[in-house]
Formats: C-alpha cells, sequence, structure tokens
C-alpha cells in the first residue's frame, strides 16, 4: 500500500499552508504535488519526510514491493 503525501500530511495534523511555507515552496506546488501531477525533488522531499517524520522509503518503497509479489 502506499503511502500518499496528502495522507502523511494531515497525518502529521498540518494544512497545506503550513507545509508550503515550513519547506518553502507555493501551497499549489504542495497541492500538485499531493495530485501526483509534478513531484517533489530529493531536496524538497527529504524537507518534507523530515517535517512528517517519515523516511523517503515509507513514500516509494511500498510500490516497489507491491509490484513485486
Amino acid at each position: 500500500m502506499k503511502i500518499s503525501l496528502k495522507a502523511m500530511r494531515v497525518n502529521a495534523k498540518l494544512n497545506q499552508k503550513e507545509v508550503a511555507k515550513a519547506i518553502g515552496i507555493s501551497p499549489n506546488t504542495l497541492v500538485n504535488w499531493e495530485n501526483s501531477y509534478t513531484f517533489p525533488d530529493v531536496t524538497q522531499l527529504s524537507k518534507l519526510c523530515f517535517l512528517y517524520g517519515c523516511k523517503m522509503d515509507d513514500i516509494f518503497l511500498p510500490d516497489k514491493l507491491a509490484k513485486s509479489e
């Protein structure tokens, strides 16, 4: 099961404006990431993971494991 960026944000009890301000992006950019229209680069993803208290594997690895089963 893939953990979405939106689910991580909600679990962290943050709104889009708070996350955007914390990592230095616009709220529209975060909306695009959460809807998979665009994707964060490694630096931005690292900031998100720090903010959400997760690892990059939590976002990307579950999909890879599901495909191999």
